[in-house]
């Protein structure tokens, strides 16, 4: 079987499983939405834009698990101080990824696929990591069923790599049911991933080499009001700071987890 029909079939096999859950799951969504609404407020769903299909930014879709709470600048204060009880139970159940059913739907992604990581990751990814952009990115995926968030960066890319690069309908029926049996046990999933994830661009800024294969420079990555960060970039005694949109091309969302 040619790749185009594999990738029809595929599409085939994402249309029919999506409608059918969001026919089954229609009183849990309305449920949740009603829910959300309640103790959190306007709006229900969180939107956040991430690389998909061949690093093009796609806005993902998930439910509210945190406040807008900021601080006395106004800046919002760490994920673990907005995250609710709520919040927290939506993630411990992967229940605030129902959303992305929808976008399912669009064709933003796919059931199986590597996870859409955060969009100021992509200047930090080695070159053989790039290849996870290669297929759409998923709902699920090979490294959501071998440990997810408890992965170290290194384990969790060469695992997405992998699955682009082996990937068959047999292989992503086996992922789906690994997937429920995981989600029922809830096992690997961090409510508070910060506690267990570290955040791959400081991960390897500390170290990284410059663009052109120069001197090591240390880059310091911080978000500022609109969630766009900044990099500080220092060669010796020359500092220069400028957003990692400008330097990638790429628009940044305010920070969020997996």
């Amino acid at each position: 079987m040619g790749l185009k029909q594999s990738n029809l079939l595929k599409r085939g096999m994402d249309l029919l499983l999506t409608v059918s859950a969001l026919i089954l799951l229609s009183p849990v969504l309305l449920g949740l939405c009603v829910l959300v609404r309640w103790r959190l407020g306007s709006p229900v769903l969180f939107r956040q834009v991430r690389p998909g299909l061949h690093e093009r930014p796609i806005t993902l879709y998930k439910f509210r698990t945190m406040t807008e709470e900021r601080d006395a600048d106004g800046k919002l204060l760490p994920d673990r101080q907005r995250l609710t009880p709520l919040g927290r139970m939506l993630r411990n159940t992967s229940l605030d990824e129902l959303p992305e059913l929808i976008n399912v739907l669009k064709g933003d992604l796919s059931l199986v696929g590597p996870r859409p990581l955060l969009t100021h990751y992509l200047p930090w990814y080695r070159q053989h990591e790039r290849l996870r952009h290669t297929v759409k990115p998923g709902l699920t995926g090979w490294a959501q069923i071998h440990g997810r968030n408890y992965l170290p960066w290194s384990k969790r890319l060469a695992m997405d790599v992998w699955y682009a690069e082996n990937w068959s309908l047999v292989l992503d029926l086996k992922i789906l049911l690994k997937t429920v049996i995981t989600v029922l046990r809830r096992k690997g999933v961090a409510a508070d991933t910060d506690v267990v994830e570290t955040d791959l661009a400081l991960e390897r800024g500390s170290d990284a080499e410059d663009t052109d294969g120069n001197l090591p420079y240390k880059r310091e990555i911080n978000p500022n009001n609109e969630g766009n960060c900044r990099i500080l970039e220092r060669r010796g005694e020359v500092a220069v700071e400028m957003t990692i949109s400008e330097r990638s091309g790429f628009d940044i969302s305010r920070g969020g987890h997996d």
